[in-house]
């Protein structure tokens, strides 16, 4: 989709090239996120795709066709692009801004209305909400996901995001690296993606472009630039952690024990107290007939109860989706010091459970015993099935 071939810019007055030779190709639909240190010419690199900055000498195409041959208005237009500083006009409205494109190339009222609407539901935006909102009445993070789908407006083959998030606190910023993530399955726009954060760049890339002083170190997938980098520079620069970063590639659904073992909400309370004491289970996840996750009962409380499972369920407000990655669920392993994390789709299904021997067996680190009597739950089926 977008190549680049023995690129090379040499700026006037300078004996040294500020991009030396550099080579690659993105293929359609994919993130190639840029990174390097500071200096690099990470975003001398990607505005010479749009031609901000003219190429001395190689070839940029994007399908193809030589970006230097194209009318540069034509060629801009076909490219979204989203900066750090959102660059809102500060005396429209939401509206207007998304709007702004599409009025540039005639599109008519109902059409333009449709594709506001459209995006700004999209980007998690109430259109009733925020459609005459002005800039300053949005919040950093509101503001930012405005400047994004503002980008994809025209529905642009390619998008350009110089630090896109860079600007937003870690906490926002991790969902709108979410967000967006969310929102590229859906439209699986070609992207270049400039960042200087190598997390940001793991967790965003499908390619990484790893440049240092204007030259293309290594060009490769987030998980082979951490277990395979080329060279000492590569292994400092992502960091005497890489496994551990690994976290950030490998998705719940990756590590759990599928289809724990459990009870339903309706079985008898006294039949499952003797599973449980049989197995020496001391805890045991609950759900209904659907196997949507209710939580988890007590054996202690149960092995006396002549009633249903139902009436001693305790809520299990601790759970991850199998999509979110293993990082995450460390995080909630260790802020609320549990040895378990149980895994429910979007309907409360139970897919899963992860427990800390399993999540850090991935990186090759020891059991963590917390997990204690929980990780006899990683057996599977139904008590009662």
């Amino acid at each position: 989709m977008i190549t680049f071939e023995r690129v090379t810019k040499i700026y006037p007055g300078s004996d040294e090239p500020a991009i030396d030779n550099v080579s690659f190709e993105v293929p359609e639909g994919e993130i190639c996120v840029v990174i390097g240190p500071s200096g690099c010419c990470k975003t001398t690199l990607m505005r010479m795709i749009n031609r901000l900055i003219p190429i001395t000498s190689g070839i940029i195409s994007i399908k193809g066709q030589n970006v230097a041959k194209m009318d540069v208005i034509e060629l801009r237009r076909g490219i979204g692009y989203a900066i750090q500083q959102i660059g809102l006009f500060p005396h429209m409205t939401v509206y207007d801004n998304i709007a702004t494109v599409p009025r540039l190339l005639k599109w008519d009222k109902k059409r333009i209305a449709a594709r506001v609407d459209e995006l700004l539901s999209l980007a998690g935006l109430e259109p009733d909400i925020f459609r005459f909102r002005y800039p300053r009445e949005l919040s950093g993070g509101q503001a930012q996901r405005i400047g994004v789908v503002r980008a994809l407006a025209t529905d642009p083959p390619v998008m350009l995001m110089d630090e896109p998030f860079g600007a937003i606190d870690p906490i926002n910023r991790e969902v709108l690296q979410d967000e967006f993530l969310k929102i590229q399955a859906k439209v699986k726009k070609t992207i270049i993606f400039v960042t200087h954060d190598i997390h940001e760049a793991i967790k965003m890339g499908d390619k990484i472009a790893l440049l240092e002083a204007g030259r293309l170190v290594q060009y490769d997938t987030p998980e082979n630039l951490l277990v395979h980098p080329k060279n000492r520079f590569v292994k400092d620069f992502v960091g005497a952690d890489r496994a551990l970063k690994r976290l950030d590639l490998l998705k719940v659904k990756d590590a759990m024990m599928q289809n724990p073992v459990h009870c339903h909400m309706d079985d008898d309370a006294e039949v499952i107290a003797k599973h449980m004491k049989e197995n020496q289970l001391t805890f045991l996840l609950v759900t209904d007939q659907n196997e949507k996750l209710k939580g988890y009962v007590n054996f202690y409380e149960l092995k006396d109860h002549l009633g249903k499972v139902r009436d001693l369920v305790k809520p299990m407000t601790i759970t991850v989706k199998p999509e979110q990655n293993l990082k995450e669920a460390l995080s909630k392993m260790l802020s609320y010091d549990i040895g378990i994390v149980v895994a429910v789709d979007d309907d409360s299904r139970l897919k899963g459970v992860l427990n800390t021997r399993t999540l850090l067996s991935v990186v090759g680190d020891t059991y963590d015993e917390r997990g204690g009597v929980w990780g006899k739950i990683t057996q599977q089926g139904s008590i009662s099935s």
